[in-house]
């Protein structure tokens, strides 16, 4: 049996070896080793690879010591050098750094468009080999992978150890990208930066395209469905203001019903607002319509405001001196204050749900703490979907690079998602000598019970500025955010109790160097960081704008546009760019993530104008997104709101729109698209050789 098993499996590498032969021009997964992807269990730490991967965590690991090693200055730079190594765990490694039997230190970097008429559906967008010479062409890289070393390409200049810039060793960027750039074509796979996808391969393709239309030409900076569950939600301005509005059904091609000249509440005596600061976030308690209670996140002055007055977030626990800090952006340390306070619907009306207005004065101040700096400071407020506690999301409060530290220090809140109970609020007298910014009280499961070092409001910490975090709302185990980078990395995280999410020893899964360091380091071995699920380098998406800056989405579970049902949405303020992210297995937390374009309906009830040069909506700045009682998404951006709409609104292709628009797809079922007319000759034949070979051992 095992003799005849051994024949067989030769037979098969025979067979595999002899297709290769035969059908040199198509593009399958394969490793330098010439052995097949293995099926990662959990996602690389260094390399963006999860699912199929050449690379184990050994690998992985070795790929980040080679790239600790080249000494890397530039952030762009580096960014764009880690991308390059990790192509080696691509699946289609062996055809990207072996060309024509040639073993290759780097992949082919992509240097040309693909054809209107390629199967490579999602390389070559841009050129990629030029991109990495006009941002590296200057920068010091130590063992650098790019020395001319390949036998027989011209242009290269004479190996000397001492050169260590792209400019010493290649004459120009023509000769750089003769030597290791080349095209995406059918016959053959190019690296762009990015995992290599081809058509057909199973993996799960991007909608074709996200069809919005506007309703509304409000600036808000949050959304909160009416916790009643009707067809209503609250939308808040960043200067202090929160309108009730009765949203259109889908397909009734109505507008937003929003009178801006009677908010339900009007707080900007309270809110200082400016650039980095404002109402950041609201909450309406999951039994409003009954008790009529709801919480505000904003900053105040207390130069100005004379309930502005909490303790300084840079004090004696933590090892900081407010007296050292100096000014910020004119400030000084802990001016301005970041603060929860509740209010009430009661006394309007004697039923909270019908309440069209509430009256500006707080029922209790839940929490206030000065901030160390002007920046950075986040703010979301939620509630948990299971549990009823609320959610406060922290950034690190500021400076370049965190440099007290106070991400990683577990007894500062800042740079943490804090879990507090604000239906149990304890006396005066108990308050004060547990030591809390306000009032509410402590979960007894908070991680503080299995980690005494913690404080006890921290949920999870490592953060540097969680910008816009949400439940999905068919597993609430899956509570993601979005974390705004500094110089390097936008990320999304699948947040748990007690996650360190790794700043700032970590920039997303980059190390972190700090500039300075007043209020000291943490090791990489003293923690063990929970790396991001999805995120996107700078250099993706600043090369004319400067910035970037994530802004956190919801899983889309709504039936209006089924072929976006169970992705991942969350997009950049600045860049307008929108991802769409797959889980693939579901529950693995890991994902596959593409840009999708975004139109405009051509009957949007608000008229919507177009990006010039592009079939992209103008959206302008997107500051968040919103979800309704109904798992209808919205964007909330500079230029107005907007609902996402059925695909064919937008002349989008969604094959599922007509048979399944009117049910919820399942989460768990969701159809494989049929590849039984997409499969290439060589695939019929290696399928037919296994057939063979599992025939025959059995």
């Amino acid at each position: 049996m095992k003799g005849g098993f051994v024949l067989n499996l030769m037979f098969f590498f025979f067979f595999f070896n002899l297709l290769l032969l035969l059908y040199p021009s198509t593009s399958f997964p394969l490793c330098t080793n010439s052995e097949a992807p293995i099926n990662l269990k959990i996602p690389l730490k260094f390399c963006s690879y999860n699912g199929s991967s050449c690379c184990n965590s050994t690998e992985d690991s070795q790929l980040q010591k080679q790239f600790q090693a080249m000494n890397i200055s530039d952030p762009s730079c580096a960014s764009l050098l880690q991308s390059v190594l990790c192509a080696r765990c691509d699946p289609f490694s062996a055809e990207l750094f072996t060309i024509d039997s040639v073993p290759r230190p780097v992949p082919r970097l992509c240097n040309s468009t693909v054809s209107t008429n390629s199967s490579r559906s999602n390389q070559a967008a841009n050129d990629f080999c030029s991109n990495v010479w006009d941002t590296c062409q200057n920068v010091s890289i130590l063992n650098s992978p790019f020395a001319p070393s390949l036998q027989g390409q011209a242009g290269g200049a004479p190996v000397n150890s001492n050169f260590t810039k792209l400019t010493e060793l290649w004459q120009s960027k023509t000769d750089f990208c003769n030597a290791f750039g080349g095209a995406s074509t059918d016959g053959s796979v190019c690296y762009d930066g990015e995992p290599i996808k081809l058509n057909g391969t199973g993996t799960p393709s991007a909608p074709h395209g996200l069809c919005l239309e506007k309703i509304g030409n409000g600036s808000y900076l949050d959304m909160a469905a009416h916790p009643d569950g009707s067809n209503r939600a609250f939308f808040s301005n960043q200067q202090g203001k929160i309108w009730l509005a009765t949203i259109p059904e889908v397909g009734s091609r109505g507008a937003l019903q929003l009178d801006e000249s009677n908010p339900f509440i009007d707080l900007t005596d309270e809110v200082h607002f400016d650039t980095a600061f404002g109402m950041m976030g609201i909450a309406f308690h999951p039994n409003f319509a009954q008790n009529g209670r709801f919480f505000a996140s904003f900053n105040c002055d207390k130069g100005k405001s004379p309930g502005c007055t909490g303790r300084c977030s840079c004090n004696s626990d933590v090892n900081c001196d407010p007296s050292k800090l100096g000014t910020d952006n004119g400030a000084q340390p802990c001016q301005y204050q970041s603060v929860v306070a509740e209010y009430t619907a009661n006394g309007s009306t004697a039923q909270p749900s019908s309440a069209e207005n509430a009256r500006p004065s707080e029922v209790r101040r839940i929490f206030t703490m000065g901030l160390p700096f002007t920046s950075q400071h986040g703010g979301q407020i939620l509630f948990g979907p299971t549990d009823g506690y609320l959610y406060f999301m922290m950034g690190d409060g500021g400076g370049d690079g965190d440099p007290y530290n106070f991400a990683q220090n577990k007894k500062s809140v800042l740079g943490k998602i804090m879990r507090l109970d604000v239906d149990n609020i304890p006396s005066a007298a108990e308050i004060n000598r547990l030591g809390l910014w306000g009032n509410y009280s402590i979960p007894n499961d908070n991680p503080f019970s299995e980690d005494s070092d913690l404080l006890p409001e921290i949920w999870a910490l490592g953060f540097r500025n969680p910008w816009r975090c949400s439940f999905d709302s068919e597993r609430s185990s899956y509570f993601m955010c979005g974390d705004v980078g500094q110089d390097l990395y936008e990320e999304v995280d699948i947040v748990s109790k007690g996650g360190n999410y790794g700043w700032r020893v970590y920039e997303g899964p980059y190390p972190f160097n700090p500039i300075s360091s007043p209020g000291g380091n943490t090791s990489a071995n003293s923690i063990n960081p929970i790396f991001p699920v999805m995120g996107y380098n700078h250099s993706q998406v600043n090369k004319k704008i400067g910035s970037a800056s994530i802004i956190g989405g919801y899983f889309y579970r709504s039936n209006t546009d089924p072929c976006m049902y169970g992705r991942y949405l969350y997009a950049d303020l600045y860049s307008g760019a929108i991802w769409a992210a797959t889980e693939d297995p579901e529950n693995s937390g890991n994902f596959s993530t593409s840009t999708v374009q975004f139109g405009c309906a051509k009957d949007s009830p608000l008229q919507c104008s177009s990006v010039p040069g592009s079939e992209n909506a103008a959206l302008g700045y997107i500051f968040s997104f919103g979800q309704d009682n109904s798992k209808d998404i919205y964007l909330l951006t500079s230029s107005g709101v907007y609902r996402v709409v059925p695909p064919s609104r937008c002349n989008y292709t969604c094959s599922k729109e007509t048979s399944t628009a009117v049910e919820t797809p399942s989460p768990t079922t969701s159809p494989l698209p049929s590849y039984s007319n997409q499969l290439s000759p060589i695939s019929w034949l290696l399928l037919s050789a296994l057939l063979l070979l599992l025939l025959s051992i059995a």
